[in-house]
């Protein structure tokens, strides 16, 4: 069973453009493009996007692929909707859902920080490549690995109509022991002239070593690097293993070099 979302995902998504604009993405989906270029073996048209939230990814990617959308958040699929209504959308876990066909690319951005148990990355992982066609690539953009994390503080948001949101986001690491790290959120609401309303809420969000990245993308069936975003953040690629039959379906991966 999934576990229960975050509330910024369910009764707060409504809050969610306030909190993370559109138009903040464009310079990111621009190096994911040229990131997935770079990675596949011949140019990509079609890219199922896990986790891919309120859509602000593929606002921007769409203009360059066939998007497909998949989240386990139904209101932040309706969200997506409004934005990108030319993309497929389908409401999904990405540790589980299968739809029986391959895409060029498979993209993962910092909806993966929710896999916080190795088992359950490794089956996101895997669901990409059940979803990835040989020579395809995957691209992870998690928001931290293990080797560079730091704790840190942020703060924004936006006005809108009627209304306005400010965040505090304070992520730190309780356990260094364990694999996961903690992300404190502090809304402040303001509708129309009345006083804010205030909710805190925490995100407990998966940390793990570039080391078990590769370890299970390899196992996955991916020739996996790390690659350097601009903004200095480590993102996973790998280009799937394997080639098609003449069927059209992925022949048995090629062995590993030892």
């Amino acid at each position: 069973m999934a576990p229960r979302l975050p509330r910024l995902y369910r009764g707060l998504a409504e809050w969610w453009p306030l909190l993370s604009a559109y138009a903040s993405y464009r310079g990111e989906a621009a190096a994911f493009r040229r990131t997935l270029l770079a990675a596949c073996a011949v140019p990509p048209r079609t890219v199922l996007e896990l986790g891919s939230g309120g859509g602000n990814s593929a606002s921007h990617l769409k203009r360059h692929f066939q998007m497909t959308l998949v989240d386990v958040a139904p209101r932040m699929l309706a969200l997506s909707r409004r934005v990108n209504p030319e993309c497929e959308h389908v409401r999904g876990d990405m540790r589980s859902i299968r739809l029986g066909r391959l895409f060029d690319a498979v993209f993962i951005h910092d909806a993966i920080a929710y896999m916080t148990t190795e088992r359950d990355l490794a089956r996101a992982i895997r669901t990409a490549a059940a979803h990835c066609r040989p020579g395809g690539a995957l691209l992870i953009a998690p928001d931290h690995v293990r080797d560079s994390f730091s704790p840190h503080a942020s703060h924004g948001g936006h006005d809108g109509r009627g209304r306005a949101l400010r965040y505090l986001e304070w992520t730190w690491d309780p356990d260094p022991r364990d694999a996961t790290y903690v992300v404190e959120m502090v809304y402040a609401l303001r509708e129309g002239r009345r006083a804010p309303r205030v909710i805190h809420e925490r995100h407990l969000q998966g940390l793990f070593a570039l080391r078990v990245w590769r370890r299970l993308l390899r196992e996955a069936g991916f020739a996996p690097r790390v690659a350097i975003d601009p903004w200095r953040r480590e993102v996973l690629v790998g280009q799937r293993r394997g080639r098609l039959s003449s069927a059209g379906s992925p022949g048995a991966p090629r062995p590993r070099r030892s």
